[in-house]
């Protein structure tokens, strides 16, 4: 795929949703990484559910302590793999006291040094707390990306470098939102709405393979 169609899609999708964002629901970057941590394997509607009910009870690492692992488990018990996110959240909470003032650090190696925090946590959190040009990769930006060619990748760390060398600067703070949209509400994974797909003609997944 060439610089110009690459644009164009990206105008397209922008035109479409000027000002996207996550659907998980935060106030605070701190309120942000819990979300995340705990959306790994699981529905952005499923972890709202847990943490409206969480984040007015507590919504700093202070008052998640004072749950204790126990306590916490009772607010996002409905959350897949529950058990291992409680002792992850308790920990990252401690270690955000211990070395980060209670804050949550504005940096890469010291977001991934954090438990339950990986490189596409990391990346969610950079840019949507921070607005950093960081591209989390997930199981729809790397369906996206390779179904309509704008950057294949065999694995999602060879999609986010490729995105990040390919997608135009003007476009790179929203592309994670975008292309995520897009994956969860038109290129979805077993049947495509190409029919209602406003790049369709310029995406490059073979025409013969696309659902009528």
């Amino acid at each position: 795929m060439n610089r110009e169609k690459r644009t164009e899609i990206f105008r397209r999708l922008r035109a479409q949703r000027p000002h996207p964002t996550t659907e998980l629901n935060y106030d605070t970057p701190f309120e942000l990484l819990v979300a995340v941590v705990l959306s790994a394997q699981a529905t952005d509607v499923g972890v709202n559910k847990a943490t409206d009910r969480l984040f007015p009870v507590a919504n700093t690492p202070e008052a998640i302590l004072a749950l204790g692992v126990d306590g916490l488990k009772e607010y996002i018990k409905t959350i897949g793999l529950f058990n291992s996110k409680a002792n992850n959240v308790i920990k990252l909470c401690e270690q955000l006291l211990a070395f980060h003032g209670g804050e949550v650090p504005r940096d890469r190696a010291a977001l991934e040094a954090l438990p339950g925090v990986g490189r596409k946590t990391a990346n969610v959190v950079l840019n949507t707390a921070f607005g950093e040009p960081t591209i989390a990769v997930d199981t729809h930006i790397f369906r996206v990306s390779n179904r309509t060619r704008i950057a294949p990748g065999k694995n999602v760390n060879e999609v986010e470098q490729r995105l990040l060398r390919v997608v135009p600067e003007e476009f790179k703070r929203d592309c994670h939102h975008w292309l995520i949209l897009h994956g969860r509400y038109t290129c979805v994974a077993r049947k495509p709405k190409c029919g209602e797909c406003i790049i369709a003609d310029l995406c490059e997944f073979p025409r013969s393979q696309r659902p009528v």
